[in-house]
């Protein structure tokens, strides 16, 4: 484009907020920013979603646990999320001969939700369009970051327009490819990674049952656990529910030895016996669904001096492993929140304090994600592992302020989630130094075990 174009064309935004990505992070935080007074515009490269189609190459449902709800509670907008949503109240495992094991999720009434992604950006872009002060565009495809002139080249995908806007603080939240981000890679001294896992995950449908029923336990997260591979099923409202199989790209079970629909048959009938006969469509969809890789991203800095900053999958994308993606990065909604309650209109120090506060937490939790992914493949299904978890139960009964287990410190609460991964590693250690001394549920009331774990929670704070 030329300097006549530019200031034909240029839309000036000046007191605005701009906004890069509709997802659901960018959905809240345009929220969050309308809050606080700001005029937000809301650039969105896909079309509207609450027309008719598809929603592309994204995963299907969500597990919104704690984090999620706090967030979405800080606009008001929880009990309309909580109309789609599904709870979900602990792992159902599905072992290869169909036989189940239930593992509850922290204490009793705790529980995480399914949520269909699509469903969940319909229901926040009809409170987006609701709120005064937020202009939502779509079709909207950044084709390029002008740092220093503080200008954005858009492209209307409908009407092939281009155009030049000028932002005066731009907010990236528009995911792991982010293009903000990218116009951050080519500055000086900016740190990037992109690390994939061997796996990719496909999904695929277990269909509702007659009536719209559910075909197998409604209020559980189900998995099946299978050593280097695994799929889970989350619950729908209509009573099916949405599969992803993780997969290995390559070796003897890998998307590269299923290539017929008699392989991909024989394959799921001798390793998920019970879910083969509620997957009418499994061959078509197995081939019609995309095949999607799994990323970790990180980076640094975040922000641009006062006028950029990253959020959500932009700045920390993690695998799903977790479930705590979307509420990381509702959680940086929270966070942003609190700091502009704080600091006012002083975006220097707003975006430097962010930086601060979520870097080594969404460092964490990146690791975390990793580790779950190993734990939920590998050791759901272990006897000694299973008996692990059920110790650290009593543990956590017995010595309340001094033991939550890894998972709820990450799932039930808010803690920072570096500390909740520092805590969960120290309980780590003394569960393999106790362990040796218990082959069954009953020994932990042995005088031996009980003196041990007393010495060991002297030491902790």
């Amino acid at each position: 484009m030329t300097d006549t174009s530019r200031s034909i064309s240029s839309v000036e935004n000046t007191g605005n907020l701009t906004v890069m990505g509709g997802g659901l992070v960018g959905c809240l935080l345009s929220l969050y920013l309308a809050r606080h007074g700001h005029q937000v515009e809301l650039f969105e490269r896909r079309p509207d979603i609450r027309g008719a189609g598809p929603v592309e190459g994204r995963s299907i449902n969500l597990a919104l646990s704690d984090r999620g709800w706090r967030a979405l509670e800080g606009v008001g907008i929880a009990e309309a999320v909580r109309e789609v949503a599904i709870a979900m109240h602990g792992r159902m495992m599905h072992d290869t001969q169909g036989g189940l094991t239930f593992q509850p999720y922290g204490q009793a009434g705790q529980s995480i939700y399914s949520v269909s992604r699509a469903g969940l950006n319909r229901r926040m872009l009809d409170l987006v369009e609701q709120e005064p002060g937020i202009t939502v565009r779509f079709n909207q495809q950044c084709r390029r970051v002008d740092l220093k002139r503080q200008e954005l080249e858009m492209l209307d995908t409908e009407t092939q327009q281009e155009r030049v806007v000028a932002y005066q603080r731009l907010f990236g939240v528009d995911g792991a490819y982010s293009a903000v981000r990218s116009a951050l890679q080519r500055t000086d001294r900016f740190n990037y990674s992109q690390e994939y896992l061997n796996y990719g995950y496909k999904e695929l449908t277990i269909e509702a049952a007659a009536g719209g029923q559910w075909a197998i336990e409604k209020n559980a997260l189900h998995i099946w656990p299978r050593g280097q591979y695994m799929m889970i099923a989350l619950p729908n409202l209509d009573g099916s529910f949405n599969c992803t199989l993780f997969f290995p790209y390559e070796g003897p079970d890998s998307f590269a030895t299923l290539q017929t629909p008699a392989q991909v048959t024989e394959f799921f009938g001798r390793v998920f016996p019970d879910a083969l006969p509620l997957m009418p469509q499994l061959e078509t969809e197995f081939f019609e669904n995309p095949t999607a890789s799994l990323v970790t991203i990180r980076c640094f800095p975040w922000a641009e001096q006062d006028h950029v900053l990253l959020l959500g999958d932009a700045a920390h994308a993690i695998v799903p492993f977790y479930g705590q993606g979307m509420n990381a990065g509702f959680e940086d909604c929270t966070i942003l929140n609190e700091l502009l309650h704080q600091h006012g209109h002083d975006w220097g120090r707003i975006f430097q304090e962010f930086e601060d506060r979520r870097k080594p937490n969404t460092d964490a939790m990146a690791d975390l994600a990793v580790y779950n992914f190993q734990e939920m493949r590998d050791r759901v299904a272990d006897p000694r592992f299973l008996l692990q978890k059920k110790i650290e139960s009593k543990i956590s009964v017995q010595y309340p302020d001094k033991w939550l287990p890894l998972y709820s410190q990450v799932t039930f609460s808010s803690l920072p989630y570096a500390e909740a991964w520092a805590n969960g590693q120290a309980q780590e250690r003394i569960m393999q130094r106790l362990m040796p001394h218990i082959q069954q549920e009953e020994d932990y009331q042995r005088p031996e075990v009980q003196q041990l774990l007393a010495q060991e929670m002297a030491h902790r704070s």
